[in-house]
């Protein structure tokens, strides 16, 4: 099986340095490339001089995470692409079983090693945790990580299960789906748009799967930090681009219901002293309402799943029932 790892960056030197050489010394059986989205930094030349092993692919334009992929994996030829973050350090033999899983169910499309923090190596990361889901109102969340309530590595989470959705920070999948599918929505430029990608892997009939055996810390926050208001942005329109194109059954009840959700998630960013986020989650609504018929004309998928969550709200399961972690919902 011929693997193509492809790091995504953008002015990214200073990470490239810190956490390519993890990736080359541990990643024996992949080609490694890097794709650069129109760095004005010196990221393209350190990579040439440090690691000539590694391809270079330097799309035109920085596209974002969806552009930028799609931009560069019309030029790399593998079986498997694995799509990495340049903000993660892999560790020894992480590849094996994610090969494994791969050859032994040929229903799975994605796969997600299991995500811990950088700087806390115990403890899952935000970003994918131990494999995504979703609640009825497009709200994500991970086994590991609810909001911002994180759990600690205790191999709780050693298995590898289905789950539905993969992180972005690290997702293997298949060419063929990739290709079939015309890859990421560029419509979300970055954020959600790999929960999009698995929801319609899902809406095909094929597996996304975590597997726990495979290991990778995820430093996180490389290029748009939690706090910054373009992230809650981008988090909240694109999970409703995500839930407008591929959700079965009565859209208006949802969104109405979301429409409520955002809207008490605005009131808390106040109290919280963070007007600009609430601001964000306005111009987050404003943009999806302007992009609607858009977004219904994408509602063409073969299949829909008709439950695909672990719990129907989890802003209801978190805040008013106090579930703090996965096991528990």
């Amino acid at each position: 099986m011929k693997i193509a790892i492809v790091i995504l960056n953008w002015n990214g030197k200073a990470l490239l340095e810190r956490f390519l050489p993890s990736v080359v010394a541990n990643s024996n059986e992949a080609d490694i490339y890097l794709a650069d989205n129109a760095s004005t930094d010196d990221s393209v030349a350190y990579v040439k001089n440090a690691f000539p092993e590694v391809k270079i692919i330097v799309n035109k334009e920085n596209g974002g995470y969806a552009k930028g992929y799609n931009d560069a994996l019309k030029h790399v030829d593998a079986d498997l692409f694995c799509l990495l973050n340049n903000d993660v350090e892999v560790t020894e033999n992480w590849l094996d079983p994610i090969i494994n899983q791969f050859n032994q169910d040929q229903n799975t499309a994605i796969v997600q090693p299991k995500l811990l923090d950088l700087n806390q190596k115990d403890h899952f990361e935000y970003a994918g945790a131990a494999g995504g889901f979703i609640d009825k109102f497009g709200y994500p969340y991970c086994r590991g990580r609810i909001f911002n309530a994180i759990e600690k590595d205790e191999g709780q989470y050693n298995d590898t299960c289905s789950i539905f959705w993969a992180s972005g920070a690290c997702l293997f999948i298949r060419s063929d789906f990739f290709k079939e599918l015309k890859g990421f929505d560029e419509a979300f430029f970055a954020h959600f748009e790999e929960i999009d990608l698995c929801w319609r892997i899902k809406n095909l009939g094929k597996e996304v799967t975590y597997v726990g055996a495979s290991t990778i810390y995820h430093l996180g926050g490389g290029t748009l930090k939690n706090t910054n208001p373009k992230k809650t942005y981008l988090n909240f329109r694109n999970s409703l681009f995500a839930l407008t194109k591929n959700s079965a059954g009565m859209l208006l009840p949802k969104i109405l219901l979301r429409l409520l959700l955002d809207g008490v998630a605005g009131i808390q960013f106040i109290l919280l002293m963070k007007p600009q986020h609430t601001v964000a989650i306005i111009k987050a609504h404003l943009n999806y309402y302007y992009h609607l018929s858009r977004m219904l004309e994408k509602r063409d998928q073969p299949s829909k799943i008709e439950k695909y969550w672990q719990t129907k709200s989890i802003v209801w399961s978190h805040f008013v029932n106090r579930k703090k972690k996965f096991n528990r919902l």
